[in-house]
């Protein structure tokens, strides 16, 4: 039997061809990587002043075998927008449950990438997005060891990005764990009843330096020693109170709380409904210091409250985020733009700034030369910015 005539449904179930699967020209092909892009991602502005994509593509491995994916290229209107090689794959690249990431997916199990496609100057918004992987079946026989597989069809969502004023006032805040390359909110998927949700894929954890570029000076163990602890916290637009939570403590700082539920992780919190069913999250609030109820209908720059570090929080700080319902976890994350920033400086990364933060030391920041204020702008991740 000649083995490049054998069947692939065979082959990729137990990668031994004994049925022989028809004329080489059927029209019909297996696709043993599956791939859909379960939400369409929406275009925004960054403070980089470039268009940015941020999404996730579900791929399942329905084969007998594992699987290395080699390459990823993402085209728009059949134009390559990014390649991914082996080794950003295995940046990206994460088995459902599991927060590690591995360029190999293992026999019969599924995986999500995470994308983050930054367009040209210049280039228009694509009208179609698809995925072109290569892959190699590491155990099959080596005329089927090569895959190529072109799939997840999607197109940009147009939904109106909301323009907003800053959630804060001042300077020195950093926009720790922004979008879209950080991974501990932009690759939050939680399965919550009966569904995965991505609801923190645009989030910021906003921290800020002192004079000394300190997060924290004094007991670490104690609130108060952090800048930005006890900072006032303002209404983003003309809104709807859709839930005030108050009256939980506050966290002792350096380390996360245990078995805290779901339903207290946001701490003390406040969310906010604008048009077209936007959301805003302001999570681990001061004790005390909400200001507004349930009902109540606040003007843009009204304060709400003040941070704090209650909920599930290691240090006090303003976790943000806008979402497409009124659930901080059951719901979909959304970009958004902020009406006007001065980003200062930047800090060396995620890793540096979690050294700051469990040692107080000072950040090496990176100043940024005369730049001028960012408008309708998205503040990605280990920015050094101010609001004016």
């Amino acid at each position: 039997m000649n083995l490049h005539r054998t069947s692939f449904a065979v082959l990729f179930l137990a990668f031994t061809p004994r049925i022989s699967f028809g004329s080489p020209d059927s029209p019909m092909k297996m696709t043993p990587l599956l791939m859909r892009v379960h939400d369409a991602p929406v275009p925004f502005t960054g403070s980089d002043g470039r268009s940015h994509l941020a999404y996730e593509v579900w791929i399942t491995n329905f084969s007998s075998g594992d699987v290395v994916l080699d390459k990823v290229d993402v085209l728009g209107d059949n134009a390559i927008l990014q390649t991914l090689d082996a080794s950003a794959i295995s940046t990206r690249l994460q088995p459902v449950g599991n927060r590690e990431s591995s360029g190999t997916m293992a026999k019969s199990s599924q995986s999500l990438l995470f994308l983050h496609v930054i367009l040209a100057e210049g280039t228009p918004l694509p009208q179609k997005i698809t995925h072109r992987i290569s892959g190699t079946f590491s155990a099959a026989p080596p005329a089927y060891r090569h895959l190529v597989e072109t799939g997840a069809d999607t197109a940009p969502d147009g939904r109106n990005v909301a323009v907003i004023a800053p959630p804060l006032r001042g300077s020195r805040f950093v926009s720790a764990d922004s979008c879209c390359d950080a991974t501990r909110h932009t690759r939050a998927a939680l399965p919550i009843d009966g569904h995965v949700w991505l609801a923190q894929r645009y989030a910021i954890d906003w921290e800020q330096l002192d004079e000394h570029n300190r997060i924290y000076s004094g007991p670490s163990d104690q609130p108060t020693g952090y800048k930005i602890f006890g900072a006032p916290v303002y209404a983003f637009a003309d809104a709807k109170v859709i839930l005030a939570i108050d009256g939980l403590p506050e966290q002792i700082p350096g380390k996360f709380p245990e078995n805290i539920s779901l339903d207290a992780a946001d701490g003390n919190s406040v969310i906010l409904e604008i048009a077209g069913h936007q959301y805003a999250l302001y999570a681990h609030l001061k004790t005390g210091s909400v200001k507004v109820h349930q009902g109540d209908t606040v003007n843009s720059g009204q304060q709400l409250a003040l941070v704090g570090n209650t909920g599930n929080s290691v240090a006090p700080h303003l976790h943000f985020q806008m979402m497409d319902q009124p659930s901080s976890l059951q719901s979909n994350g959304l970009p958004y733009e902020l009406e006007q920033f001065q980003d200062t400086g930047k800090t060396p990364g995620t890793t540096a700034f979690d050294e700051a933060e469990g040692k107080g030391t000072p950040l090496a920041i990176s100043p940024m030369s005369s730049t001028p204020a960012a408008r309708h702008a998205f503040p990605l991740d280990q920015l050094i910015i101010s609001f004016n």
